[in-house]
């Protein structure tokens, strides 16, 4: 068996071949072309491949599949803690991954399928319009709160300046000529950014009506179809977690833990696990509590122990757990089947 160390960057790869023995066959910078990667590993035979995950490193791993390579994907914060070095190069980087991996001491993480991964980029695309969105919200509010108290009063007898009355108020208002300009340059940001975000919708939607376990998410309180189909995306699969607490892990939604003798104490939710998972539990919280009486009274019992922090984090570690046990009951279902459980 011969194995590869891959140090990945942007524009070429510093690739380390040992073969059995751990003996270094062939080291050198590679470009990142499949012709450049082909040549490199000519005449390789019963090869395994590791590279640590990062943002471009399946464009890699994509081309060692096609080229019918096994590849395991590494855990960069793991991977520095085993082989932590004083002197680091590409060429030492790509070594140790390459011997880690003959050694059997890989931290690996998910490697997610390609047609995963266009989901997550359909996501992600959804994200960053709607932050660029509520920042050029925000942007609008400040500007038109440095105004004269006449313009700060019409605007503030707008509930929401966002819908169709608070537009017609937006146009109306006698702004100086200068602020006017900028309004009107701000709200045409706005309106193309709704644009996008209603397409990036349509793809959500196609989305969710091919993923089942979204449609069986959607189906727990505090969860819309966009947030029903992150948290599916975002597992992928639900059988890698052996139990709902591994879940909880992944998810980052556990206190973090000091011990030192017969004394522990527990913190703040840990910063590693997957944060966008974080995120579309915490984000299901509120209109959780609207929809459902006993999460409500699960969230107010622990408000008044814990305080309000404390209280969202577990109703969303609440709210996984119910997604876990709804889905592991259901691995395969019809829509009939979810008829008990179907929002009204």
């Amino acid at each position: 068996m011969n194995y590869v160390g891959i140090d990945h960057h942007r524009q070429y790869s510093h690739i380390t071949w040992l073969d059995e023995k751990g003996e270094v066959v062939k080291s050198g910078r590679v470009a990142n072309l499949r012709r450049e990667l082909e040549e490199f590993l000519q005449g390789v035979r019963d090869v395994k491949a590791v590279i640590e995950a990062g943002r471009s490193s399946y464009t890699m791993v994509d081309v060692l599949a096609d080229l019918g390579i096994e590849t395991t994907v590494a855990h960069p914060k793991d991977v520095k803690a085993i082989a932590k070095a004083k002197v680091k190069t590409d060429e030492r980087d790509s070594y140790k991954l390459a011997h880690l991996l003959r050694t059997g001491y890989i931290p690996e993480v998910q490697k997610r399928s390609r047609e995963n991964r266009s989901s997550q980029r359909v996501l992600r695309q959804r994200a960053f319009y709607v932050g660029k969105q509520t920042a050029v919200k925000n942007r609008l509010r400040a500007l038109l709160a440095q105004q004269g108290e006449e313009i700060r009063l019409e605007v503030e007898r707008v509930e929401n300046l966002f819908t169709e009355k608070g537009m017609k108020v937006l146009k109306g208002l006698a702004l100086p000529e200068r602020e006017a300009k900028m309004v009107g340059a701000l709200l045409r940001t706005y309106h193309h950014l709704e644009e996008r975000i209603n397409e990036t919708n349509g793809l959500v939607k196609e989305l969710y009506e091919k993923t089942p376990s979204a449609q069986l998410i959607q189906t727990v309180p505090g969860f819309g179809i966009f947030l029903a189909v992150l948290v599916a995306v975002e597992i992928e699969d639900l059988g890698r977690f052996e139990d709902v607490s591994k879940l909880h892990a992944y998810a980052g939604v556990i206190p973090s833990t000091h011990s030192s003798g017969e004394r522990s104490y527990h913190g703040k939710i840990i910063k590693e696990g997957n944060r966008w998972l974080r995120w579309a539990a915490v984000e299901a919280v509120w209109p959780a509590l609207r929809a459902d009486f006993d999460i409500r009274c699960f969230y107010d019992r622990l408000k008044k122990r814990k305080g309000a922090n404390s209280a969202k984090v577990a109703t969303a570690r609440r709210l996984l757990t119910i997604i876990y046990r709804r889905c592991t009951a259901f691995p395969a279902f019809s829509l009939e089947s979810l008829a008990p459980f179907t929002k009204k």
